[in-house]
């Protein structure tokens, strides 16, 4: 199957795993509506297809993973808007239950918050500086970081607009792993490698009841209630969860289908 090409993004596969590339290094691959718009068909398709198990989320050029949204393109009276799933396709996307590495250069924090991990370059600077330009940061990042950080550091970065390294973000419990830039996509790859280790449906199940439970208002309901998510049901009725037991009793790597 032919794969689609795109302006300003640029999707790499490479097996089951997906690379998803920010393309619009002029501009430090801020994103304005278009871009939005693109990115929204690249998650719609690397949701949809069965053979994709793992995304990578990253940018091109070496200057930043992404800037963020595109102010200059704002200010001139650019088209604005964005796809209900949001921010670069993917900040109001709750339903996406695959996993995905956001690879970060520097910027587009509210992108990388949105993914699963974050793996950074030792340069990597993350903020949410929108009050210093009169904005807010809605696309998920006032709601994302406190429950990932807890109140009190999100405040102090929120209400400051305070930029923070890759290694202050690794203390603060937001970043994965630092690299030397230079290893980014290796990290990012191992990163996956170690994933696909993993049952496709096992990983969809554990993303699902973990994102879910967050949303109960105990323990005992989340633990209670886990059984009927979707992502578990799955599970529960997947060829992933035969062959792995069977591949463990006769002592041999699983064979993955996903399904």
């Amino acid at each position: 199957m032919t794969q689609k090409t795109y302006e300003f993004v640029r999707v790499e596969r490479a097996g089951p795993i997906t690379t998803i590339i920010l393309n619009r290094p002029e501009v430090m691959n801020a994103l304005h509506s278009p871009a939005h718009f693109e990115l929204a068909e690249v998650f719609d398709a690397f949701a949809a297809d069965p053979e994709q198990w793992v995304g990578i989320v990253t940018g091109a050029g070496e200057r930043a993973f992404s800037a963020g949204n595109d102010l200059k393109h704002q200010a001139g009276g650019g088209k604005m808007g964005s796809p209900p799933s949001g921010f670069a396709g993917l900040t109001s996307r709750f339903d996406l239950t695959k996993p995905l590495n956001g690879i970060a250069m520097g910027g587009g924090f509210e992108i990388a918050l949105a993914c699963d991990l974050i793996i950074a370059s030792e340069a990597a600077i993350f903020a949410l500086p929108e009050p210093r330009v009169g904005l807010a940061a809605l696309a998920g990042g006032l709601h994302r970081l406190p429950r990932q950080i807890g109140l009190k550091r999100a405040m102090g970065m929120i209400l400051t607009g305070r930029r923070v390294t890759a290694a202050e973000g690794a203390a603060l419990g937001f970043v994965n792993e630092v690299v030397p830039a230079a290893e980014l996509m290796a990290a990012a790859n191992r990163w996956a490698g170690l994933i696909r280790e993993c049952s496709p449906m096992s990983i969809r199940a554990s993303k699902d009841a973990i994102h879910r439970g967050l949303d109960e208002p105990t323990l005992e309901a989340a633990i209670a209630g886990q059984f009927r998510y979707p992502g578990v049901a799955a599970m529960f009725g997947s060829a992933d969860f035969v062959e792995g037991p069977m591949a463990f009793a006769q002592k041999r790597p699983p064979k993955w289908s996903g399904s």
